[in-house]
């Protein structure tokens, strides 16, 4: 029995003793809580600030100007020099004009659309006071919108009128369906009968019906 109370008592001394020992924070198996530090990842305290990085190497620069595009026309017809001309994109007909040494005393300006802008490529012929003998393939400006003498399309070619009383061969062999035989027989009736006063005396012309007359109404004059 002894024994026993001695044991108990020897356990309690020991037990208080490793209590009484212990150093607070010292061999504990708490965690440690630290406050003012620096964040992870973050600047040090005090540290010099980290400057933000550019979005780009350089600042970009400005886009190079669109490339002018250059028109190159045929000046033909009443100007002081006939010939090619280049031009800037969006010029009128009348820079043309002026890029081609000007119209001449004699030059018919009101038949052209001196505002109409000029296509790359395109014929203009400026015709004369008076003038009527315009090669088809030519033709004049007539209005605004249209194609002074212009290139392939050939509408102009549709607007040039022929005088019956004063075109040579050639020029009737611009009228359709007219060819050398049949230009022949006009020149011949209008040298018979002195000359045509009116497009229906075309009609009496042998070779030319209705239908062809149809054809030609809108293109001669007398």
């Amino acid at each position: 029995m002894l024994a026993v109370v001695v044991v108990v008592v020897a356990v309690v001394v020991v037990l208080l003793g490793s209590r009484s020992g212990a150093e607070p924070g010292v061999g504990g198996g708490g965690s440690v809580t630290m406050t003012g530090g620096p964040s992870p990842g973050g600047p040090s305290p005090g540290g010099p600030a980290t400057a933000p990085a550019s979005a780009s190497g350089s600042t970009a620069g400005s886009s190079p100007s669109a490339s002018v595009t250059a028109l190159v026309v045929h000046v033909v017809g009443a100007v002081e020099r006939p010939g090619v001309v280049t031009l800037g994109s969006g010029s009128r007909v009348s820079v043309a004009l002026e890029r081609a040494g000007g119209a001449t005393a004699e030059a018919d300006l009101a038949r052209l659309n001196l505002a109409r802008l000029v296509q790359d490529g395109e014929r203009l012929y400026v015709p004369r006071v008076g003038e009527t003998d315009i090669p088809a393939a030519l033709g004049v400006d007539s209005g605004p919108g249209g194609a002074a003498g212009g290139g392939d399309g050939g509408s102009p070619a549709a607007e040039a009128v022929v005088d019956l009383n004063t075109a040579d061969q050639a020029t009737l062999e611009t009228l359709p369906g007219i060819g050398p035989g049949l230009a022949g027989r006009i020149i011949a009736w209008r040298d018979e009968h002195g000359r045509f006063a009116a497009v229906e005396d075309l009609l009496d012309v042998s070779g030319i019906g209705d239908g062809r007359f149809a054809d030609l109404r809108d293109r001669v004059r007398v």
